[in-house]
């Protein structure tokens, strides 16, 4: 079930709300986990189980953790213990077919015959809540959060459906209080609504057509340079929309139920350097890695060449940690040689004195080499694609069919639209909080209706970052 689909939006949302807010306040936290269970089963009932055993696994750990006759040395060997488990989940279920592909790949070098490879089903959002799983105990180890009152209340953070299968990354002490004491007010309700809305309509009206154009371009053999720059700029638009559009909606759902999650994105191509780039994007992520692997590396506490080490180290596992690819390797290895350079500068760009527009641009332009890696589907696709871009492909042009393809009237449009969006101040997030007018609240009604109306005309898409 995603939130862009009829059975969401039509039967799902209505049919909880409806008893969530009939429901005695003391009963509301469990049978949200009941209905968050229902959703994340949708897909494949057997997922729960792996998700009810992390739960169970991390939720007394937590009490071993902080049992008050609890040592230093149990609490630590508890600590270690539950992480290995956690990560022990995740590399089985994300990595053991890259793993064993890639040790088949290098026996065929070798000449020693393939070995069978056994097809391993990713669980959706394992990365989300495992990485939720993580912090938690490891916040309760450092006195940072108390434990969870419940296994109920710790059952429905983890599985909280706004947030379960593709973030926000929430951290338990963030809304703990959140599950003894909720704000159901109107306005919090209304901009839940709005945001909602306007996260749906990113989703449908802008990213799905731009991951129209994309896919073309990145199917196509020997796309010409134009081509290859449109269709990776298509990318670029289609995977911020559909992010940003599914974090705006998660956070506006959570608001309906009376939870408020962190805001995941900040106008992101209006960073003007790499580094201001990853303080805008997928914030829940990069704070993570910062907190709970860049700072126990050593941060920048132990001299400057540790420091880049332990920058290019959390951007690596940040890439992998996006798939079991190497290129999402590579796209990790690109982020961290690049933030590693700007620390070697002060935290300042080589291009920092030119004025703040061109410091955008050349900022997105480097972006949009990222997602060539993140896009391809193997490293010699990537170096193909980029050949393209640099017009050195040696496969036959295919920009006539291209232009007839994608550069139509729609498509260009679309792409002016997303351009404008994501250079102008004002965010969802801005617009949602302020105070719900007649002309607003019309305004909204009226979007809606039009996004699902271009939902009904559209093929089933997934969010992307439901892969990861």
């Amino acid at each position: 079930m995603v939130f862009s689909s009829q059975i969401f939006l039509y039967y799902f949302l209505p049919l909880l709300l409806l008893i969530y807010y009939n429901l005695p306040y003391r009963s509301r936290n469990l049978f949200l986990t009941i209905a968050n269970y229902v959703f994340y089963g949708w897909w494949n009932p057997w997922f729960l189980l792996l998700m009810f055993f992390s739960t169970v696994v991390n939720y007394h750990c937590g009490k071993l953790i902080t049992a008050p006759r609890a040592t230093a040395g149990s609490r630590k060997w508890t600590l270690g213990l539950c992480i290995a488990v956690n990560l022990a989940l995740l590399g089985f279920f994300k990595y053991f077919m890259l793993l064993a592909m890639s040790c088949n790949a290098v026996g065929g070098w070798l000449g020693m015959p393939d070995i069978p490879v056994l097809r391993v089903t990713l669980p959706i959002g394992i990365s989300f809540y495992t990485f939720q799983a993580i912090s938690y105990v490891v916040d309760l180890y450092r006195g940072d959060a108390a434990p969870a009152r419940s296994l109920v209340d710790y059952a429905c953070f983890i599985s909280l459906f706004p947030h379960s299968v593709a973030g926000p990354i929430i951290r338990y002490h963030t809304i703990a209080a959140q599950f003894r004491d909720r704000d159901h007010a109107w306005t919090r309700f209304s901009s839940g609504v709005a945001l909602f809305i306007l996260g749906l309509a990113k989703k449908i009206l802008l990213a799905n057509p731009m991951g129209e154009a994309a896919d073309a371009v990145f199917a196509a053999a020997g796309p010409l340079p134009l081509d290859a720059w449109f269709g990776v700029t298509a990318y670029a638009f289609q995977i911020y929309f559909d992010f940003c559009g599914y974090s705006d909606m998660a956070v506006g759902l959570a608001r309906l139920l009376g939870f408020e999650l962190m805001k995941n994105f900040d106008a992101p191509y209006l960073a003007d350097s790499i580094t201001d780039l990853w303080r805008r994007w997928h914030i829940s992520l990069s704070t993570f890695l910062r907190d709970y692997l860049y700072i126990p590396l050593g941060g920048n506490r132990k001299g400057p060449v540790r420091t880049y080490a332990n920058l290019v180290t959390a951007m690596l596992l940040g890439g992998l940690w996006h798939g079991a690819n190497w290129t999402f390797l590579a796209w990790g290895g690109y982020h961290g040689a690049l933030l590693a350079y700007e620390r070697w500068r002060g935290k300042t760009s080589v291009y920092g004195f030119l004025p703040r527009p061109v410091r955008i641009a050349i900022t997105f332009v480097l972006m949009l080499f990222s997602w060539v890696l993140f896009r391809a589907e193997n490293l010699p696709a990537a170096g193909r694609y980029f050949a393209a871009m640099a017009g050195l492909s040696r496969s036959g042009g295919s920009g006539l069919l291209l232009s007839a393809e994608i550069h139509s009237a729609r498509i260009l449009l679309l792409m002016f639209v997303c351009g404008l969006l994501v250079i102008q101040p004002l965010q969802a997030h801005d617009w949602a909080g302020r105070p719900m007018t007649r002309l607003r609240a019309v305004s909204l009604l009226a979007l809606f209706v039009c996004t699902l109306a271009v939902m009904s005309t559209q093929s089933f898409n997934p969010f992307l970052y439901f892969q990861f």
